[in-house]
């Protein structure tokens, strides 16, 4: 659809001729200069509206351009074509009306387009929450280079898109993981303790290499160093454990700390499969939502996906009691647990350590901790009157009450992570590599 926008341009000219007139009553010489004035104008307003609707068809064709679904906490390109079928270059702004969830009330782009041509734009987006996402219309106000007047054209090109949890972070990680570039994301290199794991085949040694596992006979034979190389051991059982409770509504950075858990967990299960473990899910929050079996089939990552995009936080508290129940009952091997949770004091930790530590009697059990950010912020800042001290001195207590967490939870053999809500998934990644080297499970 298009219709005629008028520009201000238009309006402004129009004012000084009639302050034109105005004058040429008061100064009679002036009259004609004045009606030349006023033909030039209508001849311009009537050549560019003869220009810019001289096309019998649409003289613009635009197209919005999506992948497939949005991946969540990232940032997402939405390109647009548009075609020009006018024989003169134009002035184009673009206005697409994103989805309502980014409060982007001012999307507006401009190009230039020559005599027939094409132009390309794009911008992106970051999403902070998963779900159905809603594109309204495309509009591209065209400008010829007389300027008088707008050509609005509206595209009607409503579009639905669903935002799923970070697979872009998936792929990221899984293409360095195979090229083993995984430290240029923070990944740190393990060193193996000892050999536990399986023979696999004899290489050349290259740098880096560990000089106890060089073979004498083979380097004997090639005259080259060879080295033993072994096969981490396969089919461990990861899974993570998603608490829903209130406490992971809280949000940093606009997104909350159950999105941040189900990115990390998304990445952690591939990384799992990629060194051949079976990975497993488990939400819960005053009941168990949903169990995942632990699994290394093809489609397995497709489901634990699918399940991931359909979480949602419950604000109830947690049962940790029916946790410890639906393990002991559905996950019969030892297995690695990684528990993403919230404890934001140490009573609220006590009251569950009974039925932590009965987990982990079986299983090894990793509890993840977020570290308020916000807090550094409030600590490093000068109190300036005894309402800021008093403020001071509660968010001390609170960042202490994180760190006695940790330390309480080592006391009784549970390990733990304290992570920013950015560096997750990092920090998820590196204690489970060091698991596997210190063949813990």
């Amino acid at each position: 659809m298009k219709d005629l926008f008028v520009h201000v341009r238009l309006f402004l000219v129009l004012g000084g001729l009639i302050c034109l007139f105005m004058t040429a009553y008061l100064l009679p010489g002036m009259l004609p200069l004045a009606y030349m004035a006023l033909a030039v104008f209508f001849v311009a307003v009537g050549l560019d509206t003869f220009l810019l609707f001289q096309q019998k068809k649409a003289g613009l064709q635009a197209l919005r351009v999506l992948p497939d679904r949005f991946s969540n906490g990232d940032m997402n390109p939405v390109h647009i074509h548009i075609k020009s079928y006018y024989r003169f270059p134009l002035l184009v702004e673009v206005i697409d009306e994103v989805p309502h969830q980014f409060q982007w009330r001012d999307m507006k782009k401009r190009v230039r387009i020559g005599a027939g041509g094409e132009a390309n734009m794009s911008y992106e987006l970051r999403p902070v929450t998963r779900g159905e996402y809603e594109f309204g219309r495309l509009i591209l106000l065209a400008r010829s280079p007389i300027g008088m007047i707008i050509l609005r054209n509206r595209y009607e090109l409503a579009t639905n898109i669903a935002v799923y949890p970070s697979y872009l972070q998936m792929q990221k990680y899984q293409l360095l993981a195979v090229s083993n570039r995984l430290t240029e994301l923070g990944v740190k290199p393990i060193r193996r303790l000892g050999h536990t794991t399986e023979f696999e085949q004899i290489k050349e040694y290259v740098r880096g290499d560990d000089y106890r596992t060089i073979n004498w006979k083979a380097t004997a034979r090639s005259s080259k160093l060879m080295v033993n190389q072994y096969m981490d051991e396969r089919s461990q059982q990861i899974y993570c454990l998603i608490d829903k409770s209130r406490t992971m509504k809280m949000p940093f950075e606009g997104m909350s700390l159950l999105d941040y858990a189900i990115n990390a967990s998304l990445v952690l299960a591939n990384i799992a499969m990629y060194k051949h473990d079976r990975s497993g899910l488990v939400t819960f929050a005053n009941g168990i939502d949903h169990f995942l079996p632990a699994s290394n089939q093809p489609r397995h990552m497709r489901n634990f996906q699918e399940l991931l995009y359909r979480q949602e936080t419950d604000f109830q508290e947690s049962d940790y009691e029916r946790l410890y129940a639906h393990i002991s009952r559905r996950i019969s091997h030892r297995s690695l647990l990684v528990l993403f949770t919230n404890f934001e004091s140490q009573s609220a930790m006590r009251r569950q350590l009974p039925f932590l530590q009965r987990i982990a009697k079986q299983h090894l059990l990793i509890v993840v901790l977020f570290e308020n950010t916000e807090l550094k912020e409030l600590l490093s800042t000068q109190p300036a009157n005894t309402e800021e001290i008093y403020i001071k001195a509660v968010g001390e207590q609170f960042a202490l009450d994180k760190k006695l967490i940790v330390k309480e939870l080592a006391q009784y053999g549970i390990q733990s992570i304290l992570t920013p809500p950015q560096n997750l998934t990092v920090n998820t990644i590196n204690k489970y590599l060091e698991i596997k080297a210190r063949a813990l499970i």
